[in-house]
């Protein structure tokens, strides 16, 4: 079977995949879902100099420690642009990138260069306004943002953590032709959509990747595990 690693977006933690996983990991296989430096069970080491180097070395050490090997990443929301630098790193060791309902950055782009520019502005107003300058805080706000279901708010809006600014904010810097060469799927969610990853979706569909649409908001690992479990094996099969 397949070598998945899961990882959370910006304010979540491995904890937001815990259906998924134990979905992939009765078919088969083995799934890592690593939780970020600063964010869900690690927000104490949450401090201004927590950037993206930190969360590439984060995946990267992973890779390296627990020796794996053909790895399907997969990368929701900001995660979505760390996945140049982890190709390059990896050096050959992933089978596929799935962005599921993540950004595409391209080399010297940061997180905040691939969102709408009003979103951009409102981030940076937040740190500067709630986050002492360099975090942006976690408030029941961005529950609405992302079409997070009343059923899922009691459960998903006390875990969310205060994010560095740093890591939207930082460019990624990585050889375009190491995330060339993998295999790359984009997954876009419809109901609600998020306008602020058209974009990036659009770019995954011009460049001729693999697309995938899910009837579910932006948090569909939680609203939707079963489905997102069944398009996760799917992909993983067809390797």
């Amino acid at each position: 079977m397949a070598t998945f690693v899961l990882v959370h977006g910006a304010m979540h933690g491995g904890w937001c995949w815990r259906d998924v996983r134990q979905r992939l990991a009765r078919s088969g296989h083995d799934v890592y879902a690593p939780t970020l430096t600063g964010q869900g069970d690690r927000r104490r080491e949450l401090t201004p100099q927590v950037g993206i180097a930190d969360h590439v070395a984060d995946l990267t050490e992973l890779l390296w420690f627990e020796d794996l090997r053909a790895v399907h990443l997969v990368l929701h929301s900001y995660a979505g642009v760390l996945a140049g630098p982890v190709a390059e790193r990896a050096a050959g060791g992933l089978a596929s990138v799935t962005f599921l309902a993540a950004f595409i950055a391209q080399p010297g782009q940061s997180l905040l260069d691939v969102e709408p520019a009003d979103v951009a502005q409102r981030y940076r107003h937040l740190a500067a306004s709630d986050g002492d300058g360099w975090f942006v805080p976690a408030s029941p706000r961005f529950l609405d943002q992302w079409g997070v279901s009343d059923a899922l708010r009691a459960r998903v809006g006390p875990r969310l953590t205060d994010f560095p600014l740093r890591c939207a904010t930082e460019p990624v810097q990585f050889d375009p032709a190491a995330l060339a060469a993998v295999r790359k799927v984009s997954v876009n969610h419809t109901n609600p959509p998020l306008a602020s990853l058209r974009a990036s979706f659009e770019f995954a569909a011009g460049a001729g990747w693999e697309t995938h649409q899910l009837a579910y908001g932006h948090d569909l690992m939680l609203e939707a595990p079963g489905e997102t479990a069944t398009l996760l094996d799917a992909i993983a099969r067809r390797s």
